[in-house]
């Protein structure tokens, strides 16, 4: 798959191949300095503040240092991740090991939970039992440095993430940001202590860990999804059917299935409808432009394209097909139809029809539209197949 992929964009684009590995070496060394960006801060800001929450007897403070250090063991997993999805495709696995980055956000996501849960017990701990902070003036104004630190480190590692694709660095860049929440929260209860001697800091680290599991549980929810396989991103697959479909030999654009192998790694197949006059040289050629053009544009690899052919020369098959058109376009739940076939001399009404996910019967509503359809067509021997939405039409 990845040879092929490259020898699309090579032919597309005039690249060559050193010039491809290239490209993707810069995305894997983005990744990696970014993490390591993070590691470095995390650790040192994880070093004072637990020194400052130790010296002053503060919960909260001592809880964010533990944010900082699984900010950091976090960083260090997206980078064991992106080298392992860096893995050239072999014979095992044809089609590479880029989905090992989903599995080092699920990792990730694990963490940020553990580490809330965590932090949520020692908050408990720490209402039942509490103690006096005792706050320092260069403590708050560490804790204040520490809460600006974060804030930048979180936006230089969400635009990192963002400009790699990276889901497991733009989890980092989330987790950053909402410590950085937590940090200013922590500030603000030893400010209120130091100004009114009201202690709030185990109530405070209590939300803030409630805070940390959801967003947890939001990131390992998210990830979970993504390894089962979602739908392709909508806008994704009408642009690429926009694409096909500027080819004027092409008149209808359908069935397009998108893999994902990891980030910026797809592959699929479409089918596609084209006059019946084409010869096998014909469509071959046209098969080959398509291929190209989509990797150029969207860098989707086709592996297949399958044909549809447009009846050109029966009036009557036209007439046909306009009729079925109408009568199943107008059932509800109905999305397309498309691969219509007619063959009068051997009685055959064939047709693929997609149904949406919103119906909540689809072998109900198939059922019922069959019967509709052999009502109006009664000599005809119906062949409906029912297509899934795999994609927004």
């Amino acid at each position: 798959m990845k040879q092929k992929e490259n020898f699309l964009e090579a032919e597309s684009s005039g690249k060559n191949t050193d010039a491809i590995v290239k490209e993707s070496e810069s995305r894997d060394k983005l990744i990696v300095r970014a993490s390591i960006i993070g590691i470095i801060t995390n650790v040192f800001l994880a070093v004072l503040k637990m020194i400052i929450g130790i010296v002053s007897h503060s919960i909260a403070i001592t809880m964010d240092a533990v944010n900082n250090i699984s900010d950091a063991g976090s960083s260090v997993i997206t980078i064991i991740g992106t080298k392992l999805a860096g893995k050239p495709a072999d014979k095992k696995h044809p089609f590479g090991y880029g989905r090992i980055e989903y599995f080092s956000a699920l990792i990730i996501s694990l963490i940020v939970l553990y580490a809330g849960i965590t932090s949520l017990t020692e908050s408990v701990k720490a209402i039942l039992s509490p103690e006096t902070p005792d706050y320092k003036p260069l403590s708050l104004i560490i804790v204040a440095i520490g809460v600006l630190v974060k804030f930048l480190l979180s936006e230089f590692v969400l635009r990192s993430g963002r400009k790699a694709n990276s889901d497991s660095l733009i989890g980092s860049g989330k987790e950053a940001r909402l410590d950085a929440v937590v940090s200013l929260a922590t500030l603000f209860a030893a400010l209120l202590y130091t100004l009114t001697k009201i202690s709030i800091e185990a109530y405070l680290a209590a939300v803030i860990s409630l805070i940390i599991v959801k967003s947890g549980a939001d990131m390992l929810k998210d990830t979970i999804s993504q390894i089962l396989g979602e739908r392709a991103d909508p806008s994704l697959t009408l642009e690429i059917k926009k694409t096909v479909l500027k080819f004027p030999e092409i008149h209808g654009a359908y069935d397009l299935i998108l893999n994902n192998y990891g980030p910026d790694n797809y592959n699929g197949s479409i089918h596609i409808e084209v006059d019946d006059t084409l010869s096998a040289n014909e469509i071959d050629v046209l098969l080959r432009r398509v291929q190209l053009k989509v990797y150029e544009v969207h860098k989707v690899v086709l592996t297949a394209i399958g044909i549809y052919s447009k009846n050109t020369k029966d009036d009557e098959y036209a007439e046909v097909e306009k009729k079925l058109r109408k009568l199943v376009m107008a059932q509800k739940y109905v999305r397309q139809i498309h691969g219509f076939y007619y063959n009068k001399e051997d009685n055959i009404l064939r047709f693929d029809m997609v149904l949406s996910f919103d119906s909540p019967n689809r072998k109900k509503s198939y059922e019922e539209i069959r019967d509709l359809v052999q009502k109006e067509f009664p000599d005809q021997r119906l062949m409906i197949a029912l297509d899934m939405d795999y994609s927004e039409l």
